[in-house]
């Protein structure tokens, strides 16, 4: 390997760029910026960041290109290329290396990153309004020779006198600032005061509004909520998606990144730090404030995402026994972390429970607060990491499982993210077999609307996928292909293995048919499995039988079908009147710690008093999680399905 760089060029794009001699071409996408899928962030165990390699003299950038020009791992790209593709110079991105020589890679349709949906809004709550930060307008008697009292003093003794605030401090950035506002101000000044302890602003004149941030950090997305900290209001709601994505899809990626590759927490943290930036740039410019208006923020996230954020190295958490940095919330100020609100303003970020489960969790609990309710509740946060909470009033308990990797689009063929083109929703014929869809971006469904081509499946449409293919009798209880089916969607692949197409390749944006096959379902087993052996695990523990509601949170459980859940298995047996979608709740419990100061010593409270179960250290989880594999369970019964599952036909 040289020290010389050779130009690569992106097409469709026509990005390019000179890259150095030995990157892999996903690294140079993602120095580019080429929008390049890759749901495993590199390792190459999801075949998501198929490339091909151009070959000739391309007169246009004056660089010719080949195979020679590249190394690559061909048993890993077998894994993924069927034999034509290779032929066709076909490779996986992140198992492909510039080798000497200037290269034209063409991105194939199913391979580029499309613009995620981000559906994160925030739900209407009431909550009691007791901000950390307060504005306090006060006017001050002018210096004068006889009374020549320092200006923080004099004000001081101001905000004592008028409003009973004593033993208050000044942050040094505010003090720096006071004399030349006091004077703005005619001695008239609005201070932002922390908890009643520390002066975090100072304005000149009489200013009534203020502004807090709340932030949800999700392993895939975030959401920002932008309220007016004087009457609750969300004024505006952003979202994104995490630019960590790009160094893993998934919490165990990014710990093996952070711990293993030179420069990865810096790279990863930056990563967070300047996207949450460009959040807080978008949400202010769209309320018509200032950044330096926003005087207080709050952030929940799983652990890694905690971590990753605060700059601290997550790679403890990648082993047992699993331990975190710090449990309790903390306050930090946002200018030590490079976030650009207010110079002064803190960030609070809440308690983590234990292990996998973070800040995000206890948002959900004093969202939902379960600790308040006499009913046994299950709440499920699915998201790329799936939590669950179970109890009530006398006893709670959490777990988390991984789930989101399938049903986020990894280990799916034709999986993709929540962007224009996913199939988002379907319906099998029970008789005929024949599919109906609907792709994001469309407003009707395939046979009525096909303005937007499907390009993959998104998570509600696997949902959907599995629980129809199930219902009409494609699958069976166990998963497995049920070929007496009479279809031409049922079919044998190149390698004799069963697929289902659920779009043809007319129908599509990529021009091939778009299948569910036998690894698809596995895949959605596995997952699904994880959860509701979860579940069950707490419910034997806690020695309950029956759950009398189930809450499914997070921005991908308001959009699954809940009916689809439960007949794939997701959760145990619940009465469809009592399973429910609540939104962002992981979000809302961020805002609620944002509008209410009381809630910050609630989270923390119930953070420790959540008893954390580790499924993976228990005995019985491989026996309770092999039963888990069928649809809906090996074992147990559902009576709220009747007259929908396939044996009540």
């Amino acid at each position: 390997m040289s020290n010389r760089k050779y130009t690569i060029v992106f097409q469709p794009s026509g990005l390019r760029g000179k890259v150095a001699d030995g990157a892999t071409i996903l690294n140079a996408a993602r120095q580019l910026g080429a929008g390049l899928e890759s749901i495993c962030g590199g390792k190459g165990t999801c075949g998501k960041c198929k490339i091909r390699i151009e070959e000739g003299y391309f007169a246009k950038y004056g660089i010719s290109s080949s195979m020679k020009s590249v190394v690559t791992r061909d048993e890993v790209n077998a894994k993924f290329l069927t034999k034509q593709q290779l032929k066709q110079n076909y490779r996986l991105a992140c198992q492909t290396r510039v080798n000497g020589g200037d290269v034209v890679i063409f991105v194939p349709e199913e391979s580029r990153k499309g613009q995620q949906v981000v559906r994160k809004e925030a739900t209407a709550r009431k909550i009691k309004l007791n901000p950390a930060v307060r504005k306090y307008c006060v006017e001050l008697k002018p210096a004068s020779l006889d009374d020549s009292v320092g200006d923080f003093e004099r004000l001081q003794s101001g905000l004592k006198k008028k409003f009973k605030l004593d033993g208050l401090v000044i942050d040094y950035p505010v003090l720096l600032k006071l004399q030349n506002t006091i004077r703005r101000g005619l001695w008239q000044v609005t201070v932002s005061i922390w908890k009643n302890r520390e002066i975090v602003d100072v304005e000149a004149g009489e200013v009534k509004s203020g502004y807090g941030l709340a932030v949800d950090i999700g392993t895939t997305t975030v959401a920002g909520y932008l309220c007016d900290l004087n009457t609750g209001e969300v004024i505006v709601t952003e979202a994104m998606m995490n630019p960590q994505v790009a160094y893993g899809e998934d919490v165990m990626s990014r710990i093996g990144y952070a711990a293993k590759e030179k420069g990865g927490l810096k790279k990863l943290n930056d990563a967070i730090i300047k996207g949450l930036n460009q959040l807080v740039k978008d949400i202010a410019k769209k309320a018509g404030i200032k950044r330096s208006d926003i005087i207080d923020m709050t952030v929940v996230g799983n652990t890694c995402i905690h971590h990753l954020f605060l700059n601290i190295n997550p790679q403890y958490l990648g082993k047992a026994p699993f331990s975190p940095a710090i449990h309790h919330s903390v306050d930090v100020k946002a200018r030590d972390i490079g976030i650009t609100i207010a110079d002064s303003a803190y960030i609070h970020v809440l308690p983590i429970e234990a292990g996998f489960v973070g800040a995000d969790n206890v948002g959900v609990l004093i969202a939902e607060e379960p600790y308040n309710q006499d009913e046994m509740l299950l709440i499920i946060d699915i998201g790329t990491n799936g939590e669950l909470i179970l109890g009530n009033r006398k006893r709670l308990m959490s777990s988390s499982c991984a789930t989101g990797p399938a049903f986020e689009g990894a280990e799916i063929r034709h999986g993709m993210r929540a962007a224009a083109g996913a199939i988002e929703k379907l319906k099998i014929d029970r008789k005929t077999k024949e599919v109906q869809f609907k792709v994001i971006g469309n407003e009707k469904w395939n046979t009525e609307d096909k303005k937007i081509g499907a390009r993959g499946i998104c998570g509600s449409g696997i949902f959907d996928a599995a629980a129809q293919m199930f219902t009409a009798g494609i699958i069976d209880k166990g998963g497995r292909f049920n070929m007496k089916v009479k279809s031409p969607r049922l079919r044998l692949n190149g390698n004799r293995e069963p697929e289902f197409v659920i779009a043809w390749a007319k129908e599509t944006a990529i021009n091939h048919d778009i299948v569910i096959c036998q690894k698809d379902i596995r895949a959605i087993q596995l997952a699904k499995g994880a959860m509701y052996s979860g579940a069950k695990i707490m419910m034997k523990r806690m020695g309950v039988t029956k759950i009398d509601r189930v809450i499914l949170a997070g921005a991908f459980g308001s959009y699954i079908d809940k009916t689809s859940a439960a007949v794939i298995g997701l959760f145990p047996d619940c009465d469809p009147k009592f399973v429910y979608a609540v939104g962002n709740a992981a979000g809302d419990g961020a805002r609620i710690a944002l509008l209410n100061v009381a809630k910050r010593d609630e989270a923390d409270l119930w953070a420790r008093r959540v008893e954390y179960i580790e499924l993976t250290l228990e005995p019985e989880f491989n026996r309770v999680f092999t039963k888990a594999l069928n649809f809906p369970h090996a074992e147990d019964k559902f009576p709220s399905l009747k007259g929908i599952l396939p044996d009540d036909r």
